[in-house]
């Protein structure tokens, strides 16, 4: 991932560019605001370590530009201001989290694996296996091009199968996915929503299929060529 550090702390920046260098991620500084915003209109971030307090100004000054201008970069706010209302201020202003200095190398490694697997999600929009496509953002369907009208509930159900396409979904995680903890759900629920999105896969002719791995879950798998 690309990453950017705006901190104005020299020996802060090269320490937490280290750590995340070492990482396996590329990163870029910048010790003020003019350096950062000319670095975000030159590079797309992944993800955006941001002080709030910079010699030329206020952190939130980058956050304002970045949603504004409706960059997909992540925000990571890393400040020595760690009360209460400080953190409410800066997420309310956009920023996707928040780490207080002195900053610790594990939690700040943590916290940016984190924020990368959802810039992941955000990226892939669209879940496609076989001749299936599902847009994650707009919540349609297609089968071999043709727009496929399904009820939430199979909706649900085929997404978290094509996450873990070609890998077992255990049972109890595809139930999580599809109802929500106020709903009631009969023993055999579970098994009557596969049934139905089995018979309309095979309707629609799909290239995939759900196989049930007894006792444990279901895998989504290309069907065999003829």
């Amino acid at each position: 991932m690309r990453l950017l550090i705006i901190e104005d702390s020299e020996r802060l920046a090269a320490l937490m560019a280290k750590i995340l260098t070492d990482s396996g991620h590329v990163v870029d500084v910048a010790e003020n605001l003019d350096m950062a915003h000319t670095s975000i209109k030159t590079v797309e971030y992944d993800v955006v370590i941001l002080d709030l307090s910079l010699p030329d100004g206020d952190g939130r000054e980058v956050l304002d530009n970045l949603r504004q201008n409706k960059h997909n970069a992540l925000v990571l706010v890393a400040t020595a201001r760690g009360d209460v209302f400080s953190r409410v201020q800066a997420l309310d202003a956009g920023a996707d989290d928040y780490i207080v200095k002195p900053v610790d190398g594990d939690e700040l490694i943590a916290r940016v694996r984190a924020l990368s697997r959802r810039a992941r999600q955000i990226q892939s929009e669209q879940l496609t296996f076989g001749n299936v496509c599902l847009d994650q953002v707009s919540l349609t369907l297609t089968v071999g091009g043709r727009l496929v009208s399904i009820s939430p509930r199979e909706l649900s159900a085929l997404s978290a199968l094509m996450k873990c396409q070609g890998r077992v979904l255990r049972r109890e995680k595809l139930e999580q996915a599809i109802y929500a903890f106020d709903d009631e759900v009969t023993d055999n629920a579970i098994e009557a929503t596969i049934s139905r999105l089995r018979r309309r896969l095979d309707s629609l002719a799909a290239t995939i299929e759900i196989v049930a791995m007894r006792g444990i879950g279901y895998v989504l798998t290309e069907r065999a060529a003829c």
